[in-house]
């Protein structure tokens, strides 16, 4: 009896075994709410990479990976909820794709040693990892986007901006205010005036702060919106005829769904991003042969090679070369969430390893170390043009100035780590 006790439960442990191994990447997407225009080619990529891996490659390292995916609706407590159902579940990594869950997160993950990714958003202090040992956000973060808007603006102006006047059009969340400090420390070096306008969520209401630009005529306009917020302020700036080549957005207010709905109004208006643009990579051959054509893709298969679809891509595949470099650092395929930890700290993102991807020039090379969470702040700008209706970059990677952005980023880390007892742990 007692053999055969013994005998069940081997067998019940090997039942078990494929289902523990599996790599597990859980998705807080939000495909409804407000904000849903940017939550579903994010996730439709982020899924649609892992599933590519699958069906072509049999997983990473040997292992399948699993994306449990959970609905947030872009609300801070929605997101921490579904973080809570699915951590269990052998979670090695988190991308929240919003600011106000991801602060929430942060001492979350922390306690439950579980990586967080918040690639061009968050916390921008995170970049600092020996304060925030499970928190990352290469390859760029909000800082380094407001100080390459500045330094093309710079270009544009032939090296000197004193006196030109410049305005921040924010979503009035902890998002839209990740920026104003460092606006604020680069007007001082570069003697331009700076102008805040915030919008409240979700931004359909922006007539005010469009009348006080038409009114006081900034040079220059850069907006850190998200979602609706995006087409009314486009909009508005066609309305008020603002030359929309002195536009300037974030990534997250670079999209098609922020400018087509303006049509040739919107002709000219740029935007910031930290990857390529359309799908004109070796990569989107398989895509389309594994995942799309087969019936397999997490959405449509409408949004493969739009914007915020390439950057849900993208940060599939960072985590992706993390799993992988983890599995490699430890010796065994079946990683926890602290190997992960590991396999992100020594991740090394050459362009040799992207051409190898079948994603040739498709983001800036960088290195993550256990001090640098967050790469080393390069960022493009891009420009839509109405009439072919596609973005394209117009410089190439522009290095944010880290005189100014690194100082910052050491302040607001030291201030955390004094008010919660955190000691060094990087040599």
């Amino acid at each position: 009896m007692k053999k055969t006790l013994t005998a069940l439960a081997l067998g019940a442990l090997m039942t078990a075994g494929p289902a523990m191994a599996e790599l597990v990447f859980p998705s807080l997407s939000y495909r409804t709410g407000p904000y849903a225009a940017g939550g579903i080619p994010f996730a439709d990529g982020y899924a649609d990479y892992f599933t590519l891996l699958n069906e072509r490659d049999g997983g990473i390292g040997g292992e399948m990976v699993r994306v449990p995916e959970c609905e947030t609706a872009y609300n801070t407590e929605k997101g921490v909820e579904c973080y809570e159902s699915t951590k269990g579940e052998g979670a090695l990594v988190y991308q929240p794709l919003s600011t106000g869950i991801t602060y929430q997160l942060i001492p979350k993950v922390t306690s439950d040693q579980i990586p967080m990714l918040t690639s061009g958003l968050g916390r921008t202090s995170a970049k600092n990892g020996d304060v925030f040992p499970w928190v990352f956000n290469f390859p760029a973060n909000y800082w380094d986007g407001a100080s390459v808007a500045v330094k093309h603006i710079i270009e544009q102006e032939g090296g000197d901006v004193s006196g030109k006047k410049i305005a921040l059009v924010y979503h009035n969340s902890a998002y839209g205010k990740e920026p104003i400090r460092t606006l604020e420390e680069l007007s001082k070096k570069h003697g331009y005036e700076l102008t805040l306008l915030p919008v409240d969520h979700p931004g359909q209401e922006q007539k005010s702060q469009w009348l006080q630009i038409r009114r006081e005529r900034p040079d220059y306009v850069i907006m850190y919106g998200w979602g609706v917020m995006n087409q009314v302020a486009v909009q508005e700036a066609v309305n008020i005829r603002f030359p929309m080549d002195h536009f300037i957005g974030i990534w997250w207010s670079g999209s098609e769904n922020d400018v087509l709905p303006a049509g040739e109004g919107a002709d000219g208006y740029k935007a910031l991003t930290f990857h390529n643009l359309g799908d004109d990579y070796p990569l989107y051959d398989d895509l389309r042969k594994y995942v799309i054509d087969a019936g397999k893709a997490a959405g449509a298969g409408d949004q493969v090679g739009s914007v915020i679809y390439n950057r849900g891509l993208y940060a599939a595949m960072l985590v992706a070369e993390a799993a992988r470099t983890a599995q490699e650092i430890h010796g065994t395929s079946k990683i926890t969430g602290a190997m992960m930890r590991d396999g992100m700290e020594a991740l090394n993102i050459t362009e040799e390893r992207m051409a190898e991807m079948g994603l040739p020039n498709f983001g800036p090379a960088f290195q993550v170390s256990c001090k640098n969470h967050g790469g080393d702040g390069y960022a493009a700008m891009a420009q839509w043009d109405a009439k072919a209706k596609t973005w394209s970059l117009i410089t190439d990677y522009i290095q944010a100035d880290q005189e100014v952005v690194q100082p910052l980023i050491d302040a607001d880390s030291a201030a955390f780590a004094a008010e919660n007892n955190i000691e060094s742990r990087c040599e």
